[in-house]
């Protein structure tokens, strides 16, 4: 399947709506045309709230979903049956623990989640601002698929997979590394959001662990070289973790 052709009709999707396509060296361009078409067999898309579905909407979530899984040892998202996809932004019925025993109930405006059961949920209208505003470092689609990665180990807690194919002590050696430099960099972020000081990562990555590896893909992939100058160690990491140096698609400032 990932040696069949491409169809051109997906191409020129991926040429409007894909701003990494290009940035990416050829080789990679063709594994990730691979991965697309395995994805778009596999997984069953269905339209919400009166969307209709179409090739555009398919190919742009795909291809975005799959960039985080080039070059890695990975399956394509084994756990994810279905994508659900709104036109906009669409309310969610939440359940929250207030203390003594007492749950309450709310719903709450969304763009995306992400559900161990086998679901990913997304809002059109916002994958188009991250579309078109790439440099904005805000991509719902990347967010949301970095959180099935996470889950794949059954927790939701901003440490996926590591090290596979590595040694058992290389692996934990791994996990060691990932967890202490995670724990720095969070609590860095959540320094920095209380002090009201700038910085590259979204402050919803303050919200838990797992939210601060999500929102730390986004800006790895949407913006590389910031992210590098301001969380030298993250990037590090991210970049050994997807396989991937974004910074290395940019033009050299130096040819112009």
């Amino acid at each position: 399947m990932q040696a069949a052709p491409f169809p051109p009709e997906w191409r020129r999707i991926i040429d409007t709506h894909c701003p990494f396509y290009f940035q990416l060296p050829e080789l990679d361009r063709k594994e990730l045309e691979g991965h697309i078409q395995v994805f778009l067999s596999e997984k069953k898309f269905e339209g919400c709230g009166g969307l209709d579905l179409t090739n555009e909407i398919r190919v742009s979530i795909a291809a975005h979903a799959c960039l985080l899984l080039l070059h890695r040892h990975t399956d394509c998202y084994p756990g994810l049956r279905t994508v659900l996809v709104y036109p906009t932004t669409y309310v969610a019925p939440t359940v929250r623990h207030v203390g003594s025993g007492v749950l309450e109930e709310s719903h709450q405006l969304r763009t995306g989640e992400a559900w161990r059961e086998g679901a990913v949920v997304l809002a059109w209208d916002a994958i188009c601002r991250g579309i078109l505003a790439p440099e904005d470092g805000h991509n719902v689609v990347l967010h949301e698929f970095a959180h099935l990665l996470d889950f794949e180990d059954g927790r939701a807690d901003g440490v996926p997979v590591l090290g596979l194919g590595e040694s058992r002590a290389e692996r934990q050696r791994r996990y060691s590394a990932w967890l202490r430099l995670m724990k720095v960099e969070f609590e860095r972020l959540r320094g920095q959001v209380q002090r009201g000081e700038g910085t590259v990562l979204r402050e919803y990555g303050t919200t838990n662990p797992a939210e601060f590896f999500a929102v730390a893909t986004e800006c790895f992939f949407g913006k590389p070289l910031a992210m590098q100058q301001q969380y030298p160690e993250l990037y590090e990491e991210m970049k050994w973790y997807y396989q991937q140096d974004p910074v290395r698609w940019l033009p050299d400032p130096r040819s112009d």
